[in-house]
């Protein structure tokens, strides 16, 4: 792997200490409350500080999807919608980006969350990832946005059975839970190659991001195997920043595109996708970004890049 990628994968993670993180808080009841206040971060200045930057942890252990590929028996796996949202490992007592970031959410957001690891989304909607990743980032949590969070769960990591078995187990789980902001990510057989585009088609029409595909006999096993695959309309890449270049024209005083460079070694410029506002506030130089692109050209290089979002926040 090229050293410019590895440089930047290689930036230590920032510990601080001296936060004070949200207790969950239940009313007598048991159901959550809404009206109680999270509790603010020590010595932080700034009501929307990032809190990318204010306490991490080691990043938790997760299962992660490679793309699928046509031929493989899809007898075998179960079928859901692949949410567009900020991936959240539940601890039993806190939540922890895929990154390590501890996410400061409100309060009452996790009360009455069970005492089991959770793997799951949070998910504000179809297109909303830009709002959620700002909601999620925010040090001093903003109430009313994190009202339109759900917590979208499809695994339970710690539980030893096979995934229709664990699936099973989430499901009386979830059923026991007093949360409402828990939901459940269901999963449905499929059938053939046909059935499984024709339910791509139909989720992506309605703004869905694609699906995921989850072996029914897998045990849950951390990092990147064939038990679990997405399906996209569009292939994806990921790429480290390496320089901005001016935009003319329309886009004469902002952003015209961006040099990237892939971990392979692969550069070339990326410029779609970008909207006029992250043209004027564009990804910083050594961030990684996500683009999705349609193939290669003779020359390796992506073929209609177009800019998704920055992946290296959370």
């Amino acid at each position: 792997m090229p050293s410019t990628f590895l440089q930047r994968l290689s930036l230590p993670l920032l510990l601080l200490t001296g936060l004070r993180l949200p207790m969950a808080i239940a009313s007598p009841s048991g159901m959550v409350d809404d009206s109680l206040q999270p509790t603010s971060a020590e010595n932080l200045d700034g009501e929307h500080q990032d809190l990318a930057s204010a306490l991490r942890t080691a990043p938790p252990e997760l299962a992660l999807a490679l793309v699928y590929e046509p031929g493989i028996d899809l007898a075998g796996y179960l079928v859901s919608e692949k949410f567009d949202g900020v991936r959240a490992f539940w601890d039993g007592r806190r939540l922890i980006t895929r990154g390590g970031l501890i996410i400061n959410a409100p309060a009452g957001f996790t009360a009455g969350f069970p005492e089991q690891p959770l793997d799951g989304e949070l998910w504000m909607g179809r297109g909303t990832f830009a709002r959620l990743s700002g909601t999620v980032r925010t040090l001093e949590p903003d109430l009313e946005a994190w009202q339109q969070v759900r917590y979208v769960v499809f695994d339970l990591p710690a539980h030893e059975g096979r995934f229709e078995e664990r699936f099973a187990a989430l499901e009386r789980l979830l059923e026991q839970a007093p949360n409402t902001r828990l939901q459940l990510a269901h999963q449905h057989p499929i059938a053939d190659p046909a059935s499984l585009q024709a339910r791509l088609d139909r989720l992506v029409a309605a703004g869905a991001e694609g699906l995921m595909l989850h072996h029914r006999d897998a045990p849950y096993q951390a990092g990147r195997n064939a038990d679990l695959l997405k399906v996209k309309p569009y292939l994806e890449g990921e790429a480290v920043v390496l320089e901005h270049l001016p935009g003319q024209g329309k886009y004469a005083g902002m952003l015209g595109s961006m040099l990237v460079e892939e971990p392979d070694g692969t550069q070339f410029k990326l410029g779609s996708g970008l909207s006029d506002a992250e043209r004027a506030t564009p990804p910083p130089i050594g961030s990684i970004v996500s683009f999705k692109y349609h193939g290669r050209t003779k020359y390796g290089r992506p073929r209609f890049a177009s800019f998704l979002r920055i992946t290296d926040e959370l």
